[in-house]
């Protein structure tokens, strides 16, 4: 790419990758209503790995070697893995898809403790103003919601999701930066599709009603998700800083909200809405970095 290109990529890239990873809550509303989590997250890898390899197949990328292999697939199990699973389960017990993106979006205040010590990262005071800010604002959509019973395990999927997917991304940074993205890839999913088998078989019936709706669910997750959306974080993750990168899940659950409310009739109060707007002054801050 020339300088023009670099920097419209920067531009640009963050959006879409808010756009595309808001639409997998939506999606995964969808495929829950008609699949055990687990057994619709292993039919999903299945295709994707398909994908990949095809990809692979053709691009012919140099492979890693037998650490690279390891560090990708413990990313995968903690990008995909726990993250995909925790937040398919919470949507599964009844958290609303425009709610279920919340306490992931938790991560930039995560990922800015971990990376100013594991990967030497400075967060800058106005940054950390950013971080507490987006807090805040998050606290103020969960206000008065029930975190109890069913709810109550929703929520500790979202917690599962929130924490693994910040360690997966740090984790991305440090030992697999190197690998070439599709060789990496095919070995994540690879892994990734293993653990999801293993998991559908101990805790599920494995059902699945092979509906219309998901399967063009299906096909959009497996594609615009599995590849797109994740093709682009770890592109953005290679050429920003962590905390930059991470501060791009505070604008997730606003997206997400406004897509809910179209497509499923969700409805947020006004102090949630002041919270979603303190979300995204709060990515401004944190995220300056993308337009420098």
């Amino acid at each position: 790419m020339n300088h023009n290109q670099d920097h419209l990529a920067a531009r640009t890239a963050p959006v879409l990758f808010v756009l595309l990873w808001s639409t997998g809550f939506i999606a995964t509303k969808y495929v829950v209503d008609n699949a055990d989590p687990f057994t619709y997250l292993a039919i999903r890898m299945a295709v994707v790995v398909g994908l990949m390899a095809i990809i692979a197949g053709i691009a012919r990328p140099k492979w890693p070697d037998r650490a690279g292999i390891a560090h990708s697939a413990v990313a995968g199990i903690l990008v995909h893995g726990f993250y995909l699973g925790g937040t398919a389960i919470a949507i599964a017990h009844s958290i609303p898809a425009g709610l279920s993106a919340l306490i992931p979006g938790l991560q930039p205040i995560l990922t800015s403790t971990i990376a100013n010590r594991w990967l030497g990262e400075k967060v800058t005071p106005v940054q950390w103003a950013g971080l507490v800010l987006g807090l805040g604002g998050v606290g103020l959509i969960l206000h008065n919601r029930p975190m109890s019973g069913e709810a109550g395990l929703g929520w500790l999927a979202s917690v599962v999701s929130l924490i693994s997917i910040t360690l997966g991304t740090l984790y991305q940074r440090r030992y697999c930066n190197h690998i070439d993205w599709r060789a990496g890839n095919l070995v994540q999913y690879l892994a990734v599709t293993i653990f999801f088998t293993l998991a559908a078989f101990l805790f599920e019936d494995r059902v699945v009603h092979w509906t219309r709706e998901f399967v063009l669910a299906l096909a959009w997750l497996a594609v615009a998700l599995s590849i797109g959306s994740i093709g682009l974080l770890y592109w953005l993750i290679r050429h920003a800083a962590a905390t930059s990168v991470a501060s791009l899940f505070y604008l997730v659950p606003a997206v997400t909200s406004l897509m809910a409310y179209l497509l499923f009739g969700e409805k947020l109060d006004a102090l949630a809405i002041a919270g979603m707007a303190m979300c995204a002054a709060a990515v401004f801050v944190v995220n300056r970095r993308f337009g420098a």
